[in-house]
C-alpha cells in the first residue's frame, strides 16, 4: 500500500497539535481545518497548511461532513486522521472517505457501527465469550416490558441511551416508582441528543471502578492490548483523572480482564486503535461497558509507561503495516493524567471563557505537557474550554502522585477560572493515595473538594495519606521491569 503524503486533521485544538507532532516526526504532510473563532489558534499555526471552513460553532465547521470531504479535495489529503470527538466516530463520514479514495485513520466503518450502538454491541460481545452487565436490551421499548425486566434484574438499575455516549441519555433508577419518570427522561434526552430515543436496562453497580484497556488491531488479523487504564474519578460520567497501571490490582484479574478486551476487539475483526472500558465490581466483577473506536484523550498515560507513539502506530496500520509489536509490551513505572479545564467549580463548573492573559507549566523530565492554547489564545463559547492535559510520570505510584501535587501547584493561568485547585485537593486526598475511589467519589465528596483548603494543608493531607498507605506503592513494578 503507498504511504501517506498528506494528513488533513478533522479535529482542532490539543489533539490537532498532537497528530500534527507525530506526522512531522514521521515526514508526513499535515493540513488544519479551522473555523472562524479558531483562526488565529495554535493548531492551525502548527500544520504545514490550513484550510477554513467558516463557521462560528462545531455544526457549521468540524462536524460538517461535505465541508471537511472538500478540504480533503481542495489540498490534496490523502488521508484523515479524526482525533477524538467530531467526527471520529462517525460511520457516514468514514464511508464517504473511503469512496473518495481518501484514507480514514481509524477502524473501518462496520466496526465503528457495530460498536456504536450500546444494544448491538452488548449482544455482539456477549456472543464472544465477555461478561455483560447483567440487564435487558430487547426490542420492546414498552413501559410495561420495562417493569418487567427491572423487577427480574433487581434495584437500582441504569436507563441507558442505545446510541448515547457521554453520560448523555443515563438515569439511576433507585425503585418501582422512579422507573416510568426515569426511562422518559432518558428517552427525551437521548432523542435531543442523538436522534435515537431506544434504552435499554442495566443493573446498577454499587462503588464501582472504571477500567478500559488500549487494543490495537493491523490489517493482517493481529490484535493485541497495551494493558489498562482507570479512569474511576469521574464527574457526571466524564473523566476527570487518568492513571496506569491500575493500583490495587490483581494480577490474575488484569488477565482476565486483557483477554476479554481482546475477544471483544476480535468480534468486530478491529484495525487501529481502540479502548474497551469494563465497569468493575466491589468483589472483583467485571462486565463489559463499551467500545471505543477511536483514540482516547488519555492514550499519553499509556505512550510514557510503554514508550510508544500511539498516533504512529495508528498511521502504520493505516498504511497496511502490521502492528510494531504483536505481544503485549511491558510497562515501566507509572503515570497520571489529569485535565485542566477554563471552569468554575464552585459555580457547578461551568465552563470560563475569555482570553487567557498568561499561561505556564513547571519544565520536568517526568511532565508532558499536551495544550492547544497558549497565552494570549481565546477560550470561547463555541467548544469544549479544555486548557490542557498534564501527566506525570514517576517510578511507583506515589512518587508520580507527589510529581503531579507539585506540577499543578506550580502551573500559572491568569484568565478564565479553572479547575486547577480542585484537582489539586483531588489528587492530594487520602482514599486517592489509597487508590480506594470509585465513579462516586467526587459527587459523594464534592463539598470537601470545593473547599478552600491551603496548599500547605493538602501537602500534609497527602504526606499522611502516603504513610498510611499499607498497599505496595506499585504492585507491578516487580513485573514489569
Amino acid at each position: 500500500m503507498k504511504p501517506i503524503q498528506k494528513i488533513l486533521i478533522a479535529n482542532r485544538g490539543e489533539i490537532a497539535v498532537r497528530v500534527i507532532r507525530t506526522a512531522k516526526k514521521m515526514g508526513i504532510k499535515t493540513v488544519a481545518i479551522y473555523s472562524d473563532p479558531d483562526a488565529q489558534s495554535l493548531f492551525v499555526q502548527s500544520a504545514d497548511e490550513a484550510f477554513s471552513l467558516g463557521g462560528t460553532d462545531a455544526r457549521s465547521s468540524y462536524l460538517n461532513v461535505d465541508k471537511v470531504i472538500q478540504a480533503c479535495l481542495e489540498t490534496g489529503a490523502d488521508a484523515v486522521h479524526p482525533g477524538y470527538g467530531f467526527l471520529s466516530e462517525n460511520t457516514d463520514f468514514a464511508t464517504k472517505l473511503e469512496k473518495h479514495g481518501i484514507r480514514f485513520i481509524g477502524p473501518k466503518p462496520h466496526s465503528i457501527e457495530a460498536m456504536g450502538d450500546k444494544i448491538g454491541s452488548r449482544l455482539l460481545v456477549a456472543k464472544s465469550g465477555v461478561p455483560v452487565v447483567p440487564g435487558y436490551e430487547g426490542a420492546s421499548q414498552e413501559m410495561s416490558v420495562f417493569q418487567k425486566e427491572a423487577e427480574k434484574i433487581g434495584y437500582p438499575i441504569m436507563a441507558k441511551a442505545s446510541a448515547g455516549g457521554g453520560g448523555k441519555g443515563m438515569r439511576r433508577i433507585n425503585t418501582p416508582e422512579e422507573l416510568e419518570p426515569g426511562i422518559l427522561s432518558a428517552k427525551r434526552e437521548s432523542l435531543s441528543a442523538f436522534g435515537d430515543d431506544r434504552i435499554l436496562l442495566e443493573k446498577y453497580i454499587t462503588n464501582p471502578r472504571h477500567v478500559e484497556f488500549q487494543i490495537f488491531g493491523d490489517t493482517k488479523g493481529n490484535i493485541i492490548h497495551l494493558h489498562e487504564r482507570d479512569c474511576s474519578l469521574q464527574r457526571r460520567h466524564q473523566k476527570v483523572v487518568e492513571e496506569t497501571p491500575a493500583p490495587n490490582y490483581p494480577s490474575n484479574l488484569k488477565t482476565k480482564m486483557s483477554e476479554a478486551a481482546v475477544m471483544a476487539a476480535k468480534s468486530v475483526q478491529y484495525e487501529g486503535a481502540g479502548t474497551v472500558e469494563f465497569i468493575l465490581g466491589e468483589s472483583g466483577e467485571f462486565y463489559f461497558l463499551e467500545m471505543n473506536t477511536r483514540l482516547q484523550v488519555e492514550h499519553p498515560v499509556t505512550e510514557m509507561t510503554t514508550g510508544l507513539d500511539l498516533v504512529e502506530w495508528q498511521i502504520r496500520v493505516c498504511q497496511g503495516e502490521t502492528l510494531p509489536q504483536i505481544q503485549t509490551p511491558p510497562q515501566k513505572g507509572h503515570a497520571i493524567e489529569v485535565r485542566i479545564y477554563a471552569e468554575d467549580p464552585k459555580e457547578g463548573f461551568l465552563p470560563s471563557t475569555g482570553r487567557i492573559h498568561h499561561l505556564s507549566f513547571p519544565k520536568r523530565d517526568y511532565l508532558r505537557i499536551d495544550s492547544g492554547v497558549i497565552s494570549g489564545s481565546e477560550i470561547t463559547m463555541f467548544y469544549d474550554p479544555m486548557i490542557a492535559k498534564l501527566i506525570v510520570w514517576g517510578e511507583d505510584r506515589i512518587t508520580a502522585i507527589h510529581r503531579l501535587i507539585e506540577c499543578l501547584s506550580e502551573t500559572i493561568v491568569f484568565g478564565p477560572k479553572t479547575n486547577l485547585q480542585f484537582l489539586q485537593k483531588l489528587v492530594s486526598s487520602n482514599e486517592f493515595a489509597e487508590g480506594k475511589v470509585s465513579t462516586h467519589y467526587i459527587a459523594d465528596n464534592e463539598q470537601e473538594l470545593l473547599s478552600d483548603k491551603t496548599n500547605d494543608e493538602l501537602k500534609l493531607a497527602f504526606a499522611g495519606a502516603v504513610f498510611a498507605t499499607k498497599e505496595p506503592l506499585n504492585p507491578w513494578i516487580k513485573e514489569t521491569t
